[in-house]
């Protein structure tokens, strides 16, 4: 149920987010006895991870769908037992547009509805936590934009969410672990997967070793998807990539080269042409951090080239009164995301309750889990990163921008040619980024272009600062 909360009403928490990082941040500060106020775009909490059938769709068995669903449910069950006794209020299909004010008297101001446009809503609160999660990144190449292509995470959303496939035979393309746990999914609810195409490899995490042996979960975890790849007949393609995908009206085949170190297309090596109706793509995972950047946190360039937030031991980011938790410190899966969100809340209630250092050391044996999980967190980001030679994919006509129809000829033009030395000069002289998503799907795609000016893989300048987090029409910023 959408509710809202009066003009006078004044929270001890506001959390950003109910995700798992949020959801358990929300859970925990009630507990502690905050008044708490979780602010939500979705209709129902758990995030993209936890995502799961809308009621109509009369699941029997959501939990089929999900790694570690106990994890959520258990906690769901303690948020509305909270809800019930009135000291977590949940304002789902609320879209956070903006935060402001200053320490003990912030403004979380959403706009509500499904998809927004409907009226404001402003949450008042003394504290506030950011569980804002992250985006999926995605690198462009012929094709890319052709129907049938669609994100790992959103070919998995579409599993959770609408019990439903993007295609009968797809086949799962990009970097990072997510693709194992897509490729299962997708085979288990009857797709057929050829293969999974990974651009870097797995050989990456032997050079933390302690960060593997420090985790002995997550090596589980991983045989876990291996085996089910296995069981379902699905090949694996290590340094190699999707460089084309085919097809008229929607895909019908996609071409797999092999790629060196730095991801650069062999030469010599025309690829393999896969037939399929369906291509699940992602190179990882992006930090979501407009709320933070806005009200001016510092950030931190990861091990993949992305920008995550600052923070100390308790969660704290570089502005008082604000707190985060979650892929928004650096993306690192579920487990991690629900500790911070605990830790962070610890924090909070004890800082509230002018007995932070009691509160604090209760948080000793999680606070440790965090900091092994974020290890592993930063030995995958590395494993993983971008190679800078993936640029060597495109063609000058391939669209970078989707929204506004920016080509890679159009960007290196105004690289090589304008002298654009960074994303927000590119932006100004072709319009890239400056559409309906606001650079959340080209935006690390463009600041890479931009930095191969430099001979970087990366882009060196800083996160925008954006006065608005998502889309906002004049008429809703003038009724907020």
């Amino acid at each position: 149920m959408v509710t809202s909360p009066s003009d006078d009403t004044r929270y001890d928490l506001a959390v950003v987010g109910a995700g798992p990082a949020g959801l358990a941040a929300a859970v925990t500060a009630a507990e502690l006895g905050l008044s708490v106020a979780l602010v939500d775009s979705a209709a129902q909490t758990g995030g993209q991870f936890y995502r799961h059938p809308a009621p109509g769709l009369r699941a029997r068995r959501p939990q089929a769908l999900h790694h570690a669903w106990s994890a959520y449910t258990g906690r769901a069950a303690r948020l509305a037992a909270q809800i019930a006794a009135g000291r977590v209020r949940h304002l789902a299909e609320h879209h956070v547009w903006a935060v402001t004010g200053e320490a003990g008297q912030w403004q979380v101001r959403a706009v509500r509805g499904p998809d927004g446009g409907g009226r404001q809503a402003t949450v008042r609160a003394a504290k506030v936590l950011l569980a804002t999660g992250s985006y999926e990144r995605q690198l462009p190449f012929p094709g890319w934009t052709l129907p049938g292509v669609v994100g790992a995470g959103g070919a998995q959303a579409m599993l959770k969410a609408g019990l439903v496939l993007p295609g009968r035979r797809i086949v799962v393309a990009g970097s990072g672990p997510l693709l194992l746990a897509v490729a299962g999914s997708l085979a288990a609810a009857g797709a057929t997967v050829p293969v999974v195409v990974e651009a870097s490899g797995y050989t990456g995490y032997a050079r933390t070793p302690g960060a593997l042996a420090a985790n002995p979960g997550k090596l589980a975890e991983g045989a876990v998807h291996a085996a089910a790849l296995v069981r379902h007949g699905i090949r694996v393609r290590t340094r190699s990539a999707v460089t084309a995908v085919h097809g008229g009206d929607r895909v019908e085949a996609v071409t797999v080269r092999p790629l060196d170190a730095q991801w650069r297309p062999l030469p010599g090596r025309p690829g393999v042409r896969i037939p399929c109706d369906a291509l699940a793509v992602g190179h990882g995972l992006v930090p979501q951090i407009e709320l933070a950047t806005g009200l001016g946190c510092a950030t931190r360039r990861t091990a993949d080239g992305s920008h995550a937030l600052v923070v100390d031991r308790y969660q704290r980011t570089t502005v008082p009164g604000v707190w985060t938790a979650g892929e928004t410190a650096g993306v690192g899966g579920a487990e991690l995301a629900l500790l911070e969100g605990e830790l962070a809340a610890r924090d909070i209630a004890g800082d509230i309750a002018g007995d932070g250092g009691a509160r604090r050391r209760t948080g000793g044996l999680p606070a440790r889990r965090r900091d092994r999980l974020r290890r592993f967190a930063d030995a995958m980001a590395a494993a993983h990163a971008p190679g800078p030679h993936w640029r060597d994919w495109l063609r000058p006509d391939t669209d970078v921008c989707r929204c506004e129809e920016v080509t890679a000829g159009q960007i290196r033009e105004a690289v090589d040619d304008l002298g654009a030395r960074d994303t927000r000069t590119v932006k100004l002289l072709t319009r890239a980024g400056m559409g309906w998503c606001q650079g959340r799907m080209c935006g690390p795609a463009v600041a890479r272009l931009a930095a191969s000016a430099e001979g970087g893989g990366t882009a060196g300048d800083a996160p925008d600062r954006r006065p608005l987090a998502c889309p906002l029409t004049l008429g809703e910023l003038a009724d907020g």
